[in-house]
């Protein structure tokens, strides 16, 4: 959620003279599988992830495999800051927070 706030207000605040899209730009980051998440969780607590592809899976499998967002790069400057790593990390984190858990 971060890098879309992040992204938000960036293009709100651009030059709009750099800007050559006028209705909306494409931005792209972090991509990962049920499996890379369990992964990396486990990285920081002990979890045994078990997981079941939803019905509509095919829906998304037919869907491009990565989202061209070269035109807001270059447009604007878009990064992306966070990747899986710093997303988990947050994530465990405020989960903690949340539930109150040590650790």
């Amino acid at each position: 959620m971060d890098d879309g706030i992040a992204a938000t207000l960036r293009i709100m605040e651009a030059d709009a003279k750099t800007l050559t899209v006028r209705t909306s730009y494409n931005l792209a980051a972090i991509s990962f599988t049920a499996a890379e998440l369990a992964k990396e969780i486990n990285k920081h607590i002990s979890v045994n992830a078990t997981y079941k592809p939803d019905h509509r899976q095919k829906i998304a499998d037919s869907w491009p495999q990565s989202i061209d967002d070269s035109v807001a790069r270059k447009d604007w400057g878009w990064r992306h800051r966070y990747d899986l790593s710093k997303m988990t990390k947050i994530m465990i984190k405020e989960l903690k927070k949340k539930f109150n858990l040590k650790g």
